[in-house]
């Protein structure tokens, strides 16, 4: 979660396994907008020597859809290139890196920035250099200067970064993967027999002290909407060449062949735990446009099912709308489509009829002042969060746990009454429970942990 090992084969790639997407009107820039794609899942800072980095024979994309089409308008893609200056040593660095060009940096990684609108194509960064992994007080002693020498400000308002992040998720994963075994909720579960718990309790936060690859790029508005319609998709992806082959003269691996796409993420937490197991693997290899083939599961979605049989008693009104077979208008809209006009008063971020899973963004609607910010978004009252856009601190496991269950189905249903413990699932987690807060300027992500350091 939010796509952190989603699907069978994904999970055994991890460079190319696409964690988070963040999409927001930056709060510090607002005329521009600002796009996180995180990637390498669960990463144990101390995993030395060889420290976590991207794959030189991976091709990252960060899309924009602009016309509903479901397809890329504006994409900007990133390829990796790793050169090691000293190949007689084990070690990542040879002494402290205390800039990102010091000589001591052992292994280092640059990247190529390409725009790709239609037919054309325009390389607007080369060699851009990534920071060193958080290795330790010894080995990078002022990380966030080493870091920050890693942001690039390019031609056409373009800022970029491309390296290691704390995980900025927030979620309880052993409760949640036990059958849903909701900590706050385990008064409930004793309430109707099914285990031994007595009381409520806190939320554990599994990615907590974790770290993950971040390409986070930071562009004009103007730049990837079209005049007159403010509203945006947005989804990453990552893409390996169709053969690879060992090469014994060289001793590594070589890749030749058509790009294909192995993973890609809009939405939080769609392919892994709205679309079936049998289907995860395909649905990473397509386009958004396609995800009509998949709209049933976001309609009816199992989910929905699960909640009244695990918590039996509880959601009774959601148990009758799951036997009535009414497929989820609500659920379609904030997934596939966006949230037209009239639903929600006074906010829209609808895209057209295409289902298509993109993070969808109304860049004419303002930042929420930090002060104002309410983490469950919209539900919460805050336009300026999920699922418009999504925020780093945004809670996105309750607001879809809570629309699953209900909530936003009173909003295309008049006679629809939500039930009582809709509106409070959660897994117990708020931005408090990441040891590395985000920040308020670019890349927003707080710094990585360091191997050193890290309480686990």
């Amino acid at each position: 979660m939010s796509s952190h090992r989603e699907a069978p084969e994904i999970s055994k790639d991890p460079v190319a396994d696409s964690t988070d997407v963040y999409a927001f009107v930056s709060p510090d820039k607002p005329d521009t907008v600002t796009l996180i794609a995180n990637y390498i899942p669960l990463q144990q800072p101390s995993g030395g020597p060889n420290f976590f980095e991207f794959g030189d024979d991976v091709l990252y994309g960060i899309h924009i859809d602009n016309n509903g089409d479901g397809y890329a308008d504006v994409s900007y893609e990133f390829r990796f290139a790793t050169q090691v200056r000293d190949e007689n040593t084990f070690l990542y660095n040879t002494g402290p890196i205390e800039s990102i060009n010091s000589a001591n940096f052992n292994r280092r990684q640059f990247y190529d920035l390409t725009v790709v609108s239609g037919d054309s194509q325009h390389t607007v960064g080369v060699n851009l250099a990534c920071p060193p992994c958080n290795i330790g007080p010894l080995s990078t002693p002022d990380y966030g200067k080493v870091a920050g020498q890693a942001i690039h400000h390019l031609h056409g308002g373009i800022t970029v970064f491309a390296g290691q992040r704390a995980d900025a998720f927030y979620v309880d994963l052993g409760a949640i993967f036990d059958l849903g075994d909701l900590r706050p909720f385990e008064n409930l579960h004793a309430q109707y027999g099914l285990n031994a718990f007595s009381g409520p309790a806190a939320g554990v936060n599994a990615v907590n002290h974790l770290n993950v690859h971040s390409i986070a790029i930071q562009v004009p508005i103007s730049a990837v909407t079209r005049h007159g319609h403010p509203s945006i998709g947005v989804w990453t992806t990552a893409s390996r060449q169709s053969a690879t082959f060992w090469d014994e003269d060289k001793g590594e691996n070589v890749s030749s062949g058509p790009w294909r796409q192995v993973s890609r993420l809009g939405n939080p937490l769609v392919n892994e735990v709205i679309n079936p197991l049998g289907k995860k693997d395909q649905w990473n290899s397509l386009p958004p446009s396609d995800d009509k083939l998949f709209a049933e599961y976001v309609t009816q979605p199992g989910l929905a099912a699960l909640l009244p049989a695990l918590y039996p008693g509880v959601f009774p009104n959601l148990a009758a709308l799951v036997k009535s077979g009414k497929p989820r208008a609500d659920l379609e809209a904030i997934l596939l489509t966006g949230i037209p006009a009239g639903i929600v008063p006074g906010f829209t971020n609808y895209t057209g009829k295409v289902l298509a899973d993109m993070l969808r963004l109304n860049t004419s609607i303002k930042p929420t002042p930090a002060d104002k910010q309410n983490i469950y978004g919209l539900l919460g009252g805050d336009a300026g969060g999920f699922p418009n856009g999504r925020r780093v601190t945004d809670d996105v496991v309750a607001i879809e746990l809570r629309a699953v269950a209900g909530v936003t189905y009173a909003l295309v249903d008049k006679k629809y009454t939500p039930d009582a413990a809709a509106g409070k699932l959660t897994d117990g987690l708020t931005p408090a429970d990441v040891s590395s807060p985000s920040t308020g300027s670019f890349p927003y992500l707080g710094l990585p942990y360091s191997g050193f350091d890290n309480p686990s």
